[in-house]
């Protein structure tokens, strides 16, 4: 017998068990014999209270954040509230933590859902980056770590839930002002560029009647987040990458008879970044009855990014080791073993070298990033003796727009030198410094764009409830759930032709950054004025863009949903009180996916490839409450995570010369699956006080991954990359946490506490590459670790903030087969809050105290550099008013 088998057989044995163990036993209602602290907090120690108050009472393991009073968390994004939580991490992007990552798993394999519906991403996948939603908007969030028949299938790491604000149930001022400037450390260096932006907010709440109240919320900012990013091109490897030849060559650079990898360029970038950002939020909620409810909820959020980039790229043209003779310069030609030349190897790595005339290219770019995300649905609730209907209808909309020009120029310096070997600081050094180098715009230009994506998801679920009354069995739930969802992507772009022109000097600074990578001065100017040198007048003129065939794709997905739950409570043994329920939810999914493929003559045909598959997924939950805050949970449950969109297109790109490679959607993927089991013990000691240890084990039966094969097309042999199923396997944890006031401590000792958490993963799975050395599954951090100490002293709240993880493999950028491992990071935040009298009060908060840089190497090699960005510290002050 499997391990699925073996743990589905024991889920409908738990199930059995529960109600077994419950029969026996006569109607009761649980104890009310709790302790009672008459002390009325607010604030920090509030929100403390009122998320373990949810995580308590709630039949499934679940982690919670509340913020039922609008503005008290300390976060500026939502982002970063949920990396604090036991086993969440989150990925970086700009300096901004932006997709979870939920024990051991990627972001995805985690559902996001605003009010309990799935929404649509700007993503080319369904990944949801989560600082789009500023803290000021949110009531609640759950993070459901094990699952239940009633929710929505799609999370096997986890389901991430948004709460938005219940007008009614509000008891806080009705209008809440929230602004102030916002500082970024990072551009300090950035000659002619501001580092200081703000954020702003605003939210009311008016109850027109007893039955009928709006909220209105409107949040705006703009980021100044400009740093430095270092970045590794890769290597040549063709033992990781097979079949032979489709990573180029590796090379006997130290001629010790062993093939040597070696790298094919690298790149420093400085970002002037801009990023402006605008939401509108509200709700209607309406109860004329107390058998029935209505509620409407709408977010808008519309985010415009301007991102003017400085590079300098080394070995563009001559570290690429072609293998074709001294035309083609490489690390197999003479050139790179003439005297002076030097190598410093690693096992079989390149890891430091000097080198004879390498290229260096300077690149003056702007990218433009414009995105739109709407989503907002209507909810009614109608509640008789016995019967409850619910209905829910929602619809949700993400469009992105993107552009991104370039000017190049090369020059030829007499040596560079590189060392990015593990350990130390990127560093890169050249004969001459940028503006002794004559720049020669002989290069062609660059215009990618537009590009366009857009998402649109229309989503409906119907809810029975039946309460059966006195009894072991409380209620049954069942419903239906439909929801249609298509991804739209194409893009274009042209190449301006050079003039072979000289820059002027007196049109380039050159200048430099004290954090980051060691490397030369790098050289910036007006793109617009150089590129009219470089190309003439009107290069970028957006009517010369051409379709990129290959990337016209679509994908459409049809869901259809339907689930049953018994809800059972009664007293079990030991005096323990018994709740919980045994369900299954059949889903049934359906895509079309649309997209251009490229055959051998470099011409497109147009295909269409229809999927479907049912999966079938049971789920129990066991609770047992042994009184005065005891609690011990279990949970078993199939779960499911439908393929990325991006990864079902159907087009297909393969290269018109050696090495012959390509790249491919696979429209017939199958969804990640698993079988979890889920178990904590959780201690509930005190208010805002908790001791708790969970056990989790995913036997995973399918996985979804990256890999390169040899396909033949039309007698050519190319090495393809794509997404494929495969990788069955285990995925466990244990996660602690500890959470107190010191009420232990004497005087103002005692208005000091402690959140801390601690996650351990563990699996044998691994990715589909590099083929000799793999990679770890994606998001696994096999250590996780949070520490809080906060203070709350009357209007006086502050908060010291350490979150740690070791090493775990990333997807960058939008692409799934861009695998690179992202070092130990160690982030350390600060945030105070004082507030002044009933109506006003101020924050203070410094993010990445540290200046904990970014590190992500390649190929499971730390020598194998891929990116070193250091970001710096963002200072924010702002003051609160509410009325």
């Amino acid at each position: 017998m499997t391990r699925q088998s073996m743990l589905l057989a024991a889920a409908s044995g738990l199930s059995l068990l529960a109600v077994s163990s419950a029969a026996w036993a006569q109607d009761a209602a649980p104890s009310t014999e709790t302790q009672v602290e008459e002390v009325v907090v607010t604030g920090v120690r509030k929100s403390l209270r009122d998320a373990l108050d949810v995580k308590q009472g709630s039949d499934k393991v679940v982690e919670a954040i509340s913020a039922k009073d609008i503005g008290v968390l300390p976060d500026v994004t939502i982002a970063e509230s949920i990396a604090r939580l036991p086993g969440v991490n989150a990925t970086r992007d700009r300096g901004n933590d932006s997709q979870a990552v939920v024990r051991g798993l990627g972001a995805r394999l985690v559902l996001g859902t605003i009010n309990n519906r799935e929404v649509a991403s700007s993503e080319p996948d369904r990944n949801v980056r989560w600082e789009i939603y500023p803290s000021e908007v949110v009531s609640g969030v759950q993070v459901y770590k094990s699952q239940s028949a009633d929710l929505i299938a799609g999370g096997v790491a986890a389901t991430i839930n948004i709460s938005t604000l219940d007008p009614l149930d509000y008891k806080g001022p009705s209008l809440v002002l929230r602004a102030g400037p916002v500082f970024y450390d990072g551009g300090k260096d950035i000659p002619n560029y501001d580092t200081t932006g703000y954020r702003a907010s605003g939210s009311f709440v008016h109850k027109i009647n007893d039955d009928l109240a709006v909220v209105f919320g409107l949040t705006t900012q703009q980021q100044k987040n400009g740093y430095g990013s270092f970045t590794g091109w890769g290597y040549n490897d063709s033992a990781a990458r097979p079949p032979a030849g489709a990573s180029d060559y590796s090379s006997d650079v130290d001629h010790d008879g062993d093939l040597d990898a070696t790298p094919w360029g690298a790149q420093m970038s400085v970002s002037r970044i801009d990023q402006k950002r605008t939401g509108v939020s509200g709700g209607l909620q309406w109860k004329p009855t107390d058998n029935f409810e209505l509620k409407g909820d709408a977010l808008y959020s519309k985010i415009k990014i301007t991102e003017v980039q400085d590079q300098t790229v080394w070995g563009a043209n001559n570290w690429g080791n072609w293998n074709t003779g001294t035309n083609n310069i490489g690390w197999n030609d003479g050139v790179y073993n003439a005297t002076g030349a030097s190598y410093t190897i690693i096992n079989n790595t390149v890891v430091a070298a000097t080198l004879p005339y390498s290229s260096v290219q300077t690149v003056l770019a702007k990218y433009t990033e414009d995105k739109d995300l709407f989503a907002g649905g209507l909810n009614g609730k109608w509640t008789g003796d016995t019967w409850t209907i619910a209905g829910d209808v929602s619809y949700s909309k993400a469009e992105r727009e993107n552009t991104w020009k370039a000017v190049r120029f090369e020059s030829y310096p007499t040596w560079t030198s590189f060392d990015w070997r593990d350990g130390r600081t990127p560093t890169i050094s050249t004969s001459q410094d940028s503006l002794g180098l004559t720049q020669y715009a002989d290069l062609a230009g660059s215009y990618d764009g537009p590009e366009h994506l857009k998402d649109e998801l229309k989503a409906a679920t119907l809810d029975f409830t039946h309460d059966f009354g006195p009894g072991l069995f409380k209620s049954v739930q069942f419903g239906a759930r439909i929801s249609d969802r298509t991804k739209d992507h194409n893009s274009y772009s042209f190449a301006p032709t050079a003039t072979g022109a000289t820059v002027p000097a007196s049109l380039l600074t050159a200048y430099k950054l004290s954090d980051g990578a060691n490397t030369p001065a790098l050289l910036t100017g007006d793109i617009d004025k150089i590129a009219a040198i470089a190309y003439g007048a009107n290069a970028f003129n957006v009517a010369n863009a051409t379709e990129e065939l290959a990337e016209r794709w679509s994908v459409n997905e049809k869901v259809y949903e339907g689930y049953g739950k018994l809800n059972f409570a009664a007293e079990a043994f030991g005096g323990s009180w018994l709740t919980g329920n045994a369900g299954v939810r059949v889903v049934h999914t359906e895509t079309s996916s649309d997209g251009m493929q490229q055959q051998t003559n470099n011409a497109y045909t147009a295909v269409t490839v229809d999927n479907d598959y049912t999966d079938v997924l049971p789920s129990a939950n066991l609770k047992f409450d042994f009184q005065e805050g005891r609690i011990v949970r279990l949970g078993l449950s199939r779960v499911i995570a439908r393929p990325p969109l991006d990864e079902l297109r159907a087009s297909r790109t393969l290269a018109n010369w050696a090495p012959w490679t390509g790249s491919a959607g696979n429209p017939n993927l199958k969804p990640f699956e698993a079988v979890q089991l889920d178990a904590s013990v959780e201690y509930y000691f005190r208010p805002e006080a908790l001791a708790a240890i969970s056990y989790y084990y995913k036997a995973v039966d399918s996985y979804i991954g990256w890999k390169q094969s040899a396909v033949t097309y039309g007698g050519q042999t190319y090495a393809v990359s794509s997404p494929t199923n495969g990788g069955s396997g285990y995925i466990q944890g244990v996660e602690f946490t500890f959470q107190t006031p010191f009420f232990f401590l004497p005087g103002p000792l005692s208005k000091f506490g402690i959140y801390s958490n601690y996650a351990y993963v563990d699996s044998d799975l691994k990715e589909f590459s590099p083929v000799n050395n793999p990679l770890s599954l994606t998001g696994l951090a096999k250590n996780t670790a949070t520490i809080d100490l906060w203070y709350a002293n009357g209007p006086l709240e502050a908060r010291l903030g350490w979150k740690y993880h070791s090493p775990m493999t990333v997807i960058y950028g939008w692409s799934g087969s861009d695998l690179q491992t992202l070092d130990t990071e160690k982030t350390l935040d600060f945030s105070s809050s004082y507030q002044v009298n009933e109506k006003v009060g101020v924050r203070f908060q410094v993010n990445n105290l540290t200046n904990q840089e970014l590190r992500m190497y390649r190929d499971n090699d730390p020598n194998r550099i891929g990116r070193y960005d250091s970001y710096g510290r963002r200072y924010l002050v702002d003051v609160t008013l509410k009325f």
